[in-house]
């Protein structure tokens, strides 16, 4: 990733959390997970924005590193793995919230997807609970 030890040594709360999910794709490969329950990384490399390959597994070992989401063996398919959310995973549901919203108000492209922003602004506690659910 970065440099993290230049980033991390600065004491920063703000460089220590972009250092540790703050990259394009990591907080995409989060948004598969909280809002399109996505588990698999078959699943990750479907998403719209096109994931290389390398890049993705770049980011799944870094959030796993970070303790953000776990790697465990699929009990139906042993050669592959599921990814889940831990704790500190589930804990960036209201950034994600923030962020969605954010990108709601100032995005007007006619393309633009609103299905999560309308889910934030019509229930937003509804929408942080959903994200953080393990399941």
């Amino acid at each position: 990733m970065r440099n993290e030890n230049k980033m991390r040594q600065s004491g920063c709360p703000l460089a220590f959390g972009l250092d540790t999910f703050g990259d394009r794709w990591s907080l995409l490969v989060l948004r598969e997970m909280m809002v399109r329950g996505k588990k698999t990384y078959g699943d990750f490399l479907e998403i719209d924005e096109g994931i290389a390959t390398n890049v993705l597994a770049d980011r799944l070992k870094h959030l796993e590193t970070e303790g953000i989401i776990s790697k465990s063996r699929d009990p139906d398919n042993r050669r592959s793995y599921l990814y889940t959310l831990t704790d500190k995973g589930r804990d960036l549901a209201p950034i994600l919230t923030e962020i969605i919203l954010w990108g709601g108000k100032y995005d007007k492209r006619p393309q633009a997807r609103r299905e999560a922003v309308n889910k934030a602004k019509k229930n937003r506690k509804g929408f942080e609970a959903a994200i953080r659910s393990p399941e």
